[in-house]
């Protein structure tokens, strides 16, 4: 384990074999995990895992670095992107606004993180709109969402600043939503995503264990990734 400091500069550090880059772009921290020399392959397509700690903030969310540092192991390239409020002199009139700055954040940081392949993209909690605002306007290889909202209606007033319309992209690639028990009851009555049968629906207790990883490998070896 290494500690991550904001700062507004690019620094490297390396912990074992692991390398991470870090960057500051407006409130987000970015981070590259490249897998270690004994990995068993490495794997063009990137995979990205978004969090957004200052609206999941009463939540534990460090599931986007604690499966980065194990699917590096497993050869994958992992961008680790934590999303914050926008910069000063950047206020957002709206929620599609705020969608709109964030998923254009999240095409910059992939561009810096240099490869020329559309990702596969995790996100959780309220990250996973961020995600789906992305996906909407840039292609990707695959949707992965953790514990999502059941719909962006339930996120207003208490966290959106307006109400925000529900998204409307054509599943043209494959997605799959992991949640527990609880959690997937409500996304099964609210949540266009819970209700479509092109939607990969994973139930599990922990959803930071050992169980949840499998899942994962076992999905990204379906995607042949």
């Amino acid at each position: 384990m290494f500690a991550v400091h904001r700062s507004n500069g690019l620094r490297f550090l390396r912990s074992g074999t692991r390398t991470a880059a870090f960057q500051v772009r407006h409130s987000s921290t970015f981070a590259v995990w490249n897998p270690p020399k004994q990995a068993p392959r490495e794997v063009p397509t990137p995979l990205v895992l978004c969090s957004a700690s200052h609206w999941d903030s009463g939540t534990r969310n460090n599931i986007p670095q604690i499966f980065a540092t194990m699917l590096a192991e497993k050869g994958h390239t992992c961008i680790e992107v934590d999303f914050g409020l926008p910069g000063d002199g950047e206020m957002c009139s709206s929620s599609q606004d705020l969608m709109d700055r964030l998923s254009e954040e999240l095409k910059v940081n992939l561009h810096l993180s240099g490869s020329p392949f559309p990702p596969v993209i995790f996100a959780r909690g309220f990250a996973s709109l961020i995600a789906q605002a992305y996906i909407s306007s840039h292609p990707a290889q695959g949707l992965f969402l953790i514990s999502p909202p059941p719909s962006n209606t339930s996120l207003f007033p208490s966290i959106l600043p307006t109400p925000l319309g529900e998204f409307d992209y054509e599943l043209k690639f494959p997605v799959a939503v992991m949640a527990c028990p609880t959690e997937m009851v409500q996304l099964r009555k609210h949540s266009r995503l819970g209700q479509d049968e092109l939607v990969d629906l994973i139930e599990i207790d922990n959803l930071e264990g050992r169980d949840a990883f499998l899942r994962i490998e076992q999905w990204l070896d379906e995607l042949g990734i």
